[in-house]
């Protein structure tokens, strides 16, 4: 009888089991690795080209689709003519270490020692540009890792006053942001805001305050405070970030104020009745000049 010969496991490149060693049995090895027998009498088989084309498939949907997770991608897959399922498509994106994108928490996190303001804008009706202005950060995926996007925006157009783009979380993009809002257009009557410790810091608060601004801060975990700002990044992000994928912070600097610019000036908003934010922001001045 031919005693088939057993290979060596092998784990990162070191051999951790010998099947010819010595003094201890392959047995013996196991339970001191603390592995089982059958890891190492385990052979595995090639990868099936089903596979093999589906992931090639399921790369070129999410290099277009970024932000699609496995059930939409099961969806496309079967719209191509795939006949796959959707515990099949997540298995497969998670050997290849597909997530789809999505904003990460913890953007805006509070300072216990800052002074928290309450929420004014419960039941108020927004009737005037610069009557509130609100304000928000969100992250930006980039190739070499994460920025931070701060941008103002006037509740009534929907227009976006001022932004700013950092690498760090600290609050000087946040006032100089604030800052630039306010030299272009004015003060706001009220100035909303999260409890993050961005918008609570002193310097944040001590030019609202300088200003004669009434301040107003979102309930803690309440996103829906600030809806329009989420809405405005929803836009940004499925209109041009994931569709562009820049790479260094310079192109995505470039690629927001060319959005932005297009938010204001060419992008229709059904909620404002189809006028752009910039038209919304302008059309209440001039209905004041025919008044006056």
């Amino acid at each position: 009888m031919v005693k088939k010969k057993v290979q060596a496991t092998v784990w990162k490149g070191l051999r951790v089991i010998e099947p010819d060693h010595r003094h201890l049995s392959i047995s013996r090895q196991c339970q001191l690795l603390k592995i089982s027998r059958s890891a190492h009498y385990y052979n595995p088989r090639p990868e099936r080209l089903e596979d093999i084309e589906e992931k090639i498939a399921l790369k070129e949907i999410y290099l277009k689709i970024p932000f699609y997770g496995y059930r939409k991608m099961w969806q496309e897959l079967k719209d191509a003519g795939y006949n796959t399922s959707p515990k099949r498509v997540r298995r497969l994106m998670r050997e290849m270490r597909m997530k789809a994108l999505s904003p990460k928490k913890f953007t805006s996190i509070p300072n216990k020692e800052h002074p928290v303001y309450p929420y004014l804008l419960r039941n108020k009706r927004i009737r005037y540009p610069n009557q509130v202005w609100a304000t928000d950060i969100t992250y930006l995926k980039l190739d070499t890792g994460f920025a931070y996007l701060v941008a103002i925006m006037d509740v009534y157009s929907r227009k976006v006053l001022s932004w700013r783009i950092s690498t760090t979380l600290d609050a000087d993009f946040c006032v100089e942001a604030l800052k630039d809002a306010l030299v272009r257009y004015g003060a706001p009557a009220i100035f909303n805001t999260d409890q993050g410790c961005q918008f609570t810091s002193y310097a944040f608060i001590k030019v609202l305050k300088e200003a004669n601004v009434e301040i107003s801060m979102d309930g803690q975990g309440r996103w829906r405070d600030n809806i329009y700002v989420e809405r405005l990044w929803r836009s940004l992000k499925y209109e041009d970030i994931y569709m562009k994928a820049y790479e260094n912070v310079r192109d995505l600097k470039s690629g927001v104020s060319r959005y932005f610019r297009f938010y204001n000036n060419r992008r229709f908003h059904q909620a404002l009745d189809y006028l752009t934010p910039d038209q919304m922001y302008r059309s209440f001045q001039v209905n004041e000049e025919k008044v006056a």
